[in-house]
């Protein structure tokens, strides 16, 4: 599997951001440096929280100004932050380097702290609900993009929460990305890094079946989340259009697959669409595939999109579909929607301000 290399701005050097500490170490000792300076970096920056290298009190000055000249610790540009009314919820439309902009979402509630950030800007994938994939794709993000999403939002909160989980269900599909992902899962679960333990961790997919089996074998324990949102293949096929290369049967062994190789519980995605995929058959026909796996279900009520057909179900109708799947499921959730004020909640992303 390839590897992207951080970004090379000749004024800057590479980003720091997109190292691995191996790497890193190897990257420093191509200099002539000592390669446990990685171990210190790492230290400084995700431990610490401190980007500016002459503030690096342990290594020696010259070292401090050789770093600086050619290791970039700069982060995307934040071209908008929105808060939610509550100041729960805040949207992060990060401007990068080519000035390709993404979003990423942090929601807090009363328990923790969860990053949801991107993996593309835009997405090919055109689910038929959701305002990422109206973009279309236009590039995967590398590595060191992927972590300056979680390093930009940490310091937006000032890193009060010495831990948080990360799901990656921003914009664009991760295992269409599988290596800049798990390259960037490598350097937040580094013990010297911020240290996220992969229990914190969830990659969510629309169905890529060689890819979730690829993730699988990488042995990452990372929790995975499938955007399921219906029972039939006929239905998925208008909904999740991937559904046409890799139908539910396909995408429901790779996932049991995937459950049993990291002895981790998958997650249903189903987004209720009202009228659509909220009937009593649904309710049954999901229960019914819950219990073929090891797996919890999260309900998702939809999210508006401007330009879109579909509707959102009424609290009743959520709730009757929820009860119908209490009794039959291994485990049910219904999402609580966050963001939506500032289109920041599941399915809105890239809707209107990504590009503006």
């Amino acid at each position: 599997m390839s590897q992207s290399l951080p970004i090379l701005d000749p004024a800057h050097g590479p980003s720091f951001f997109g190292f691995s500490r191996p790497r890193l170490a190897d990257h420093l000792r191509d200099r002539g440096l000592p390669g446990y300076r990685a171990d210190q970096l790492y230290t400084w920056v995700y431990q610490k929280h401190e980007r500016d290298t002459g503030q690096m009190t342990d290594l020696p000055r010259a070292l401090r100004t050789q770093l600086g000249e050619s290791l970039d610790m700069r982060l995307p540009v934040s071209a908008k932050v929105l808060s939610s009314p509550d100041g729960n919820t805040h949207k992060f439309v990060l401007e990068l380097a080519d000035g390709k902009r993404v979003e990423s979402v942090s929601m807090r509630t009363p328990r923790r702290l969860t990053f949801c950030i991107s993996s593309q800007v835009g997405c090919a994938l055109k689910c038929a609900f959701c305002a990422t994939g109206l973009m279309g794709l236009m590039r995967n993000l590398r590595a060191e993009e992927i972590v300056a999403q979680v390093v930009a939002m940490g310091e937006f909160h000032g890193w009060r929460d010495d831990r948080f989980n990360i799901v990656y269900m921003g914009m664009g599909e991760p295992l269409a990305n599988l290596a800049a992902v798990s390259e960037s899962i490598r350097i937040l679960n580094d013990e010297r890094g911020l240290h996220l333990g992969a229990r914190r961790l969830t990659v969510s997919t629309s169905g890529l079946v060689p890819q979730i089996r690829e993730l699988a074998q990488l042995d990452m324990q990372v929790g995975l989340a499938l955007s399921l949102h219906a029972t039939t293949d006929a239905l998925r096929d208008e909904l999740v259009p991937v559904n046409k290369r890799w139908p539910i049967a396909e995408v429901l062994d790779a996932v049991r697959e995937y459950g049993r190789t990291v002895n981790r519980r998958v997650t249903l995605e189903y987004t209720l669409l009202g009228g659509v995929n909220d009937g009593i058959d649904d309710a049954d026909r999901l229960a019914e595939i819950a219990r073929t796996l090891p797996s919890k279900v999260n309900l998702i009520p939809y999210n508006p999109v401007p330009g879109l057909p579909w509707k959102r179900p009424s609290p009743e109708a959520v709730d009757a579909f929820a009860q119908r799947l209490y009794p039959h499921a291994p485990a049910v959730t219904v999402r609580d929607t966050k963001g939506g004020e500032i289109w920041a909640a599941c399915g809105q992303l890239g809707g209107l301000s990504a590009s503006a």
